[in-house]
């Protein structure tokens, strides 16, 4: 079996670029892998409006499930309502989207080899073609990471919740295991989906200790709720510093990294549908698709958002080296009270000279002498975590 282009993993990047390639150029043979049954896992993918350009929001509009337009931050001593949309993105609308693109799907078949130009699936037949590695992140030491660790309870209540836009950020809980926030999005006026999210220096969490939190924070708010509509959970690296190029160096004749596993994501948020829009644009506008032309645009790409995200990093380390884990919310608290624009422009990862100097510029939230050595990254070695 041949085809131009096989994704092994059906997840957001592996979907989204095959549906590019579909709309942009019909004429290639595209395939999808997934050891699962369903595309995209279990997840709801969010972004701000301003991250994307209207040309990509427009063909991204089959996929999305649900526009606000604004959302909300709460801390101790600072609560504000941003006018920016906020979109949402579901792993089930992304199976429904890519069912009807003509896209060879081959579903509940997992690879068991794959090369740059090859990928064996588990009754042994063989595809050829150049194959993109979609499977998620690739745990190196060139890369130096924190942890976004989350559980979220979609609740269906007995009345009106009463919000007609995102709570992102609700810091206003208990501190603990770093930086800690609730996390909420009204779908309808009687569901919501509640993720208790805990930015920390380790990936391990009770699920029931975090449900059972999700559910006194919902009865704290005079939500009664009726039904447990579904649950997801994740854990998303909060990258630091690191050595991008080095790390590219794995995938030297290996088959072509995507989506996470080519460090496309936002370096705060992990959120990772813009990454994956921009470089679905990217490999589409490709006149072949081999796996040398491939690689080297995916790398450029992860480059150039790598070096956009410089202040996004520089944020992370003021989290994570400067502040206490219980103080460390002091750093978003103070990051938003600034300018709307500049706030957006930086989600994006266009921040300006001005907005970089507008982010350094008086008392940092945190104590001096920790904020000036968070400054500068520390020399990469063998180091995989914080």
């Amino acid at each position: 079996m041949e085809f131009d282009l096989i994704f092994v993993g059906g997840g957001l990047s592996s979907s989204l670029t095959a549906y590019r390639l579909r709309q942009t150029r019909p004429e290639l043979r595209v395939a999808i892998i997934e050891k699962d049954e369903h595309l995209g896992g279990n997840h709801t993918w969010c972004f701000h409006g301003t991250d994307v350009t209207p040309a990509q929001l427009e063909w991204l509009a089959p996929f999305i499930t649900k526009r606000w337009d604004g959302q909300s931050v709460v801390f101790p001593k600072r609560e504000r309502h941003l006018t920016t949309p906020y979109l949402c993105a579901t792993s089930e609308r992304l199976d429904e989207v890519m069912a009807h693109t003509g896209v060879t799907r081959m579903s509940g078949q997992p690879a068991v080899h794959i090369e740059a130009s090859s990928v064996t699936l588990a009754d042994q037949t063989t595809l050829l073609g150049t194959v993109v590695d979609g499977r998620g992140p690739n745990d190196a030491e060139e890369l130096n990471i924190g942890f976004q660790k989350f559980l979220g309870l979609e609740f269906r209540f007995s009345e009106p919740h009463g919000l007609d836009h995102p709570i992102i950020m609700d810091a206003t809980v208990p501190q603990t295991d770093g930086y800690r926030f609730i996390y909420i999005l009204p779908f309808t006026e009687n569901t919501a989906l509640i993720e208790d999210t805990y930015y920390a220096d380790g990936h391990h969490y009770e699920r029931q200790t975090l449900r059972d939190e999700i559910h006194a924070y919902a009865a704290q708010r005079g939500w009664h709720v009726t039904d447990v509509i579904r649950e997801e959970e994740g854990t998303l690296p909060i990258v630091l510093e690191g050595d991008l190029e080095a790390y590219f160096e794995h995938f030297a004749n290996q088959p072509v990294p995507i989506g996470l596993r080519a460090a496309l994501f936002h370096p705060i948020t992990g959120y990772s549908l813009p990454e994956a829009t921009a470089l679905a644009d990217v490999i589409a506008a490709l006149p072949i698709h081999t796996p040398a032309s491939l690689s080297k645009a995916v790398r450029q790409q992860s480059l150039k958002r790598w070096r956009a995200h410089q202040f996004s990093r520089l944020l992370n380390r003021m989290l994570f080296r400067a502040a206490d884990p219980h103080l460390r919310y002091v750093v978003l608290q103070r990051f938003y009270g600034l300018p709307q624009p500049l706030i957006e422009r930086f989600y994006a990862g266009r921040s300006t000279l001005g907005d970089r100097a507008r982010i350094l510029a008086g008392k940092p939230p945190v104590p001096i002498t920790r904020a000036i050595r968070a400054l500068n990254p520390r020399r990469v070695g063998a180091m995989t975590r914080i």
